[in-house]
């Protein structure tokens, strides 16, 4: 275990030790305060004796809580120490500091990373972020909740919830002695409630694909997700060099089920490509393709004042998008395939076939039926009706 004097030089630039996967270096300044460095993250913890048994306290990531401050939180946990408390409930371990923690060390690697701090800086923070993780409790997170479903909805409290109940989880198996207060019918949603089933209508299509056509990058990126049916985040960080010919590559990296996906595009998701401007990067870029867009909130609120359709997501193109090539013909697997899904049961894992050219087929039979409805040609297939695919 070194010790040294932690200065805000070295501990900016503190590297495990040689063949250490974390090193753990302890303060000479605050006897049992150290600063645990890994490749990754670093935090900050107190090594103390109490009840006869060695513990370990933790005060959040470095360096969002700082040398001084996790040296001023050390010395208020061994000063309830000196006094016969336990530090857990001294506010040196804040429920900020623990969330702070975790998204340094395992929240980071999700891919909701973003959206879980926005969710925290929002909702918690604000209200139980100062106080002692140990000391939180059951009835102080209903009356949050109360709070944020007046406010923002049934759904946004319960997923502000399903936050809140990952990061005190994460840390019960961390410490000895923290229970959660999280149990469960806490939720103000079932989950045959979360789940949507808003699919827009043929004349909601119309007049949303003609707005599009007529707005720039958005309106261009809008139609882009309807003909490929693709996640948001996917065709939003979309590059130049995921595009290959008329097949679109997205890496494992970017994809839900950590695998590598081709979509064959459609004739009319290829036009839409080649009259954007050519650049090096994102595809979808207001400047160059330095960076990519990310204003849907604003480009969404425009389009539904423009097109008078409400009460719609852009992640329900997806579902309108499925639900058009089961109307077109396309074979159940071959469309779950086009949405990137991992077909379940033995059938998933023995079947290693790409399918490029049956994708291909649905991808086209996918533009074909969008171009008959937004031109009004549709003919004799049924009309499509809000509800579930």
């Amino acid at each position: 275990m070194p010790q040294r004097l932690l200065t805000d030089r070295f501990c900016a630039g503190a590297k495990p030790r040689d063949g250490e996967i974390q090193t753990d270096y302890f303060d000479t300044q605050v006897s049992g305060l150290a600063l645990r460095a890994s490749e990754t993250y670093k935090s900050w913890s107190l090594h103390y004796t109490f009840g006869g048994k060695r513990r370990r306290l933790t005060f959040g990531a470095y360096p969002s809580i700082s040398l001084a401050s996790a040296r001023t939180r050390a010395d208020e946990a061994k000063a309830a120490i000196a006094e016969g408390r336990n530090p857990n409930a001294v506010a040196s371990e804040t429920l900020q500091a623990i969330c702070e923690l975790y998204m340094a060390r395992d929240g980071a690697k999700l891919r909701t990373a973003e959206w879980r701090k926005s969710v925290l800086d929002r909702h918690i923070y604000p209200t139980l972020g100062a106080r002692p993780i140990a000391e939180i409790k059951r009835s102080e997170i209903v009356r949050l909740l109360d709070q944020i479903e007046e406010g923002s909805g049934p759904v946004m409290a319960t997923q502000t919830l399903a936050v809140l109940r990952k990061v005190m989880n994460w840390h019960a198996t961390r410490s000895d002695d923290f229970l959660s207060p999280v149990v469960r019918g806490m939720a103000r949603t079932k989950p045959s409630e979360r789940a949507r089933e808003r699919v827009l209508t043929d004349d909601e299509l119309r007049q949303v694909w003609q707005y599009a056509s007529d707005h720039g990058v958005y309106g261009s990126y809008l139609r882009f997700l309807l003909l490929t049916a693709a996640r948001r985040s996917e065709v939003a960080g979309m590059t130049w060099a995921e595009i290959n010919g008329g097949d679109w590559t997205l890496p494992a990296a970017r994809n839900k089920t950590k695998l590598d996906l081709v979509r064959p595009l459609s004739r009319a998701a290829q036009d839409i490509l080649e009259g954007l401007p050519k650049a090096v990067g994102f595809v979808w870029s207001s400047n160059g393709g330095a960076r990519a867009i990310s204003d849907f909130g604003g480009f969404k609120r425009e389009l539904d004042a423009a097109s008078g359709v409400k009460g719609w997501r852009l992640h329900d193109l997806r579902r309108t998008a499925r639900s058009l090539m089961s109307r077109a013909g396309v074979p159940s697997d071959h469309a779950e395939r086009c949405l990137g899904h991992v077909i379940p049961g033995v059938r998933g894992i023995y079947d290693r076939h790409q399918f490029h050219r049956e994708k291909a087929q649905a991808y086209e039979a996918l533009a074909a039926i969008i171009v008959r409805i937004v031109t009004g040609t549709e003919g004799e297939v049924v009309p499509i009706r809000r509800g579930k695919r």
